[in-house]
């Protein structure tokens, strides 16, 4: 059912479980894992009306705010572009679904304000902004040495072990990526932005979609170009992530050089194969990088997980025994090179055509309890 944007506030609610009081039906948790409902004058108090001096960014699901609620510390406040009809379908998933888990490495979703037009998501504030706003800065990466990168890989394999394999849900993110990253004041990682989640059954192991929406350069092949969609697409996902943390570049930083190779993927196979594999390593990290035994089994796990064929990845239960055991990795095959035509902007949308058997294959939600 197609929901336009001035959907009634009560229905919205009821589909979140959600009552006026701010609680959830049905649940028996304790108060601090419930999804608390704010008020848009309490909410727009907290960023000073919504001023641009509070606007930390903006993205497809709209501008997000710091603000300060009463009774809370500083929040990051995610508003609903009125005009973003994709926006509310990511807004009802995200809203429904991170509510529902509980990890260390899962940013914190306290609260929303569903009010007249107006629908607000309300997360815990993170102070060190996201993965990408740092290690992608010449100068704001020299904070990360190789213990610090390590750390927030570490944090990165269990957020996304939680979510494939240790929450009562198997849910697969389909937006793992250096921005989708937070890190708090201690540089412990949170993964957010669950608006294109997915939440598998028991039995299900991948599952297919018309509507193929994500970031070039981190898609899986077999996600941008047959729709299909598994835990081994986030696998993907975070090898290339790997990868950039790894060598301080992004995936699509080779673009403007014609000659060179087509993208980080490319350019780590191409050292691997000539045994050259230290340079893949971030330059300021020093010359130490070159002989140190982690970072190099770290690269080649990355080579691992961007696989061409889905089946040839490893899981991410398979990755934490990579990194921390001595056994000998097998050798990774040519891996998947494709990151999508050259253009300015990374973030995309397509519509697959219609399978034969004529179903519809867009993402649905079902709502669960998760731990």
């Amino acid at each position: 059912m197609r929901v336009g944007s001035t959907i009634d506030q009560e229905m919205l609610l009821r589909e979140l479980g959600i009552d006026r009081r701010g609680r959830h039906r049905r649940s028996a948790r304790k108060n601090d894992n419930e999804l608390q409902i704010f008020s848009f004058e309490s909410v727009a108090l907290a960023t000073d009306y919504f001023s641009d001096a509070n606007k930390l960014g903006e993205g497809g699901f709209g501008p997000v705010y710091k603000g300060r609620l009463i009774h809370w510390e500083e929040v990051a406040i995610k508003r609903l572009s009125i005009a973003s009809g994709q926006g509310l379908v990511e807004f009802k998933n995200e809203a429904m679904l991170i509510a529902k888990l509980q990890h260390t490495n899962l940013v914190k979703l306290i609260g929303c304000c569903i009010e007249k037009d107006e629908k607000m998501l309300i997360y815990e504030y993170m102070p060190n902004k996201s993965l990408d706003y740092i290690l992608f800065d010449p100068l704001g990466k020299n904070v990360l040495d190789w213990t610090l990168r390590f750390r927030i890989m570490e944090g990165i394999i269990q957020g996304l072990l939680y979510l494939h394999k240790y929450s009562r849900l198997k849910v697969i993110h389909r937006d793992i990526k250096a921005s989708n990253i937070l890190l708090d004041e201690d540089m412990n990682p949170k993964i957010s932005d669950f608006g294109m989640a997915r939440i598998f059954g028991a039995q299900e192991s991948r599952a297919n979609t018309r509507r193929v929406a994500g970031t070039f350069g981190y898609m899986s092949p077999e996600y941008f170009r047959e729709g299909l969609f598994s835990a081994k697409s986030d696998v993907f996902s975070f090898g290339v992530l790997m990868l950039e943390i790894i060598c301080g570049r992004k995936n699509n930083s080779f673009h403007h050089d014609s000659e060179g190779p087509l993208n980080l993927i490319v350019h780590a196979w191409n050292l691997f194969k000539e045994n050259r594999i230290g340079e893949v390593i971030d330059q300021s990290l020093g010359d130490s990088a070159l002989d140190n035994p982690q970072m190099l089994r770290c690269v080649q796990v990355a080579l691992l997980c961007v696989q061409e064929n889905a089946e040839d990845r490893p899981s991410m239960l398979d990755v934490v025994s990579m990194i921390y055991s001595n056994n000998a990795l097998s050798l990774p095959k040519e891996p998947a090179f494709y990151d999508g035509p050259r253009r300015s902007s990374p973030e995309m949308e397509l519509e697959l055509p219609e399978p034969g058997n004529g179903s519809d294959n867009r993402v649905t939600i079902t709502v669960m309890e998760a731990r």
